[in-house]
């Protein structure tokens, strides 16, 4: 029950859905989409839920395919809400900040359950 680098990231994205049910403003303000705010703030409260839910199993699981099939989670997820978020916005600099979170932390993700698995 190693993984390492997994339950790190992990830790990170529950540290995320605290601040997501936290502050669920910071959503819309960063998709700079005042006039969707409510649907945002829930989104951001619904990513909030989910973050702290896998994350959890990944950070306290007991066996190292929980933590694998945990990161797999997370990476589907975000690339989900890649695919979601960067088509919902016409706002090109949005897009690519869009783009750039989602897709820099799935990859994050991906390169630590890689280390983590070659280390196994």
């Amino acid at each position: 029950m190693a993984s390492p680098l997994s339950r790190t990231l992990s830790s990170a994205t529950a540290a995320y859905g605290v601040f997501a049910l936290a502050r669920p403003a910071h959503l819309w303000q960063a998709l700079q989409a005042e006039q969707h705010s409510a649907g945002l703030e829930l989104l951001a409260r619904t990513f909030g839920v989910r973050d702290l839910a896998i994350s959890s199993l990944a950070v306290f699981g007991r066996s190292d395919r929980t933590v694998r099939t945990a990161m797999a989670l997370r990476i589907a997820m975000d690339l989900g809400d890649c695919a979601l978020l960067a088509t919902w916005t016409d706002d090109e600099d949005v897009r690519k900040k869009v783009l750039a979170v989602t897709l820099g932390w799935a990859g994050l993700n991906a390169l630590a359950l890689t280390v983590d698995r070659a280390r196994g």
